[in-house]
């Protein structure tokens, strides 16, 4: 099922289990995950992009060995708020994942994530080649921890 509203989408979430947060780009896809308790997202790999199936299958496999319970997908979002092709490319990705797993897909704002990781690894002094290396799944971490910030705060207001 895929969620349009970030409520609808913590409304379908079982009371425990680790998301995945996904960062889409034409090459690479970031990949981070939450603990179980969905306090903390780490960054865990990028996979290296090459068929639709290839790369579902090698995210499935995160999902099983992460005992999975949802994804959020970073949408880049024009600065003015508006959708470009990069945005409709991550909802034909996320339909596509929904129709092969039936698990909750949810969205989040990525705008400026990847801004932020180069800054945080900047800062943390690491080398272009260790920055180039992680960036992608350090976007991914950024994206799912505003996204668990912001489910914790609706758990919370309820």
């Amino acid at each position: 099922m895929i969620f349009e509203d970030i409520t609808e989408f913590a409304a379908a979430l079982p009371r425990m289990g680790s998301i995945l947060g996904l960062d889409l780009g034409t090459k690479t896809i970031g990949v981070a995950g939450s603990d179980m308790l969905r306090s903390v997202a780490s960054p865990i790999l990028t996979i290296k992009r090459t068929k639709f199936t290839a790369d579902a299958e090698a995210l499935f496999r995160i999902v099983a060995e992460r005992e999975t319970c949802a994804i959020i997908l970073g949408l880049p979002m024009n600065m003015d708020g508006s959708e470009g092709p990069r945005a409709q490319s991550t909802r034909a990705f996320a339909r596509n994942i929904a129709r092969m797993q039936d698990l909750p897909i949810g969205f989040w704002d990525e705008r400026l994530s990847t801004v932020a990781a180069e800054r945080a690894m900047l800062e943390a002094d690491l080398s272009r080649a260790k920055r180039a290396e992680r960036i992608d799944n350090v976007a991914a971490s950024f994206i799912l921890q505003g996204a668990l910030d912001r489910l914790a705060n609706l758990t919370r207001s309820t």
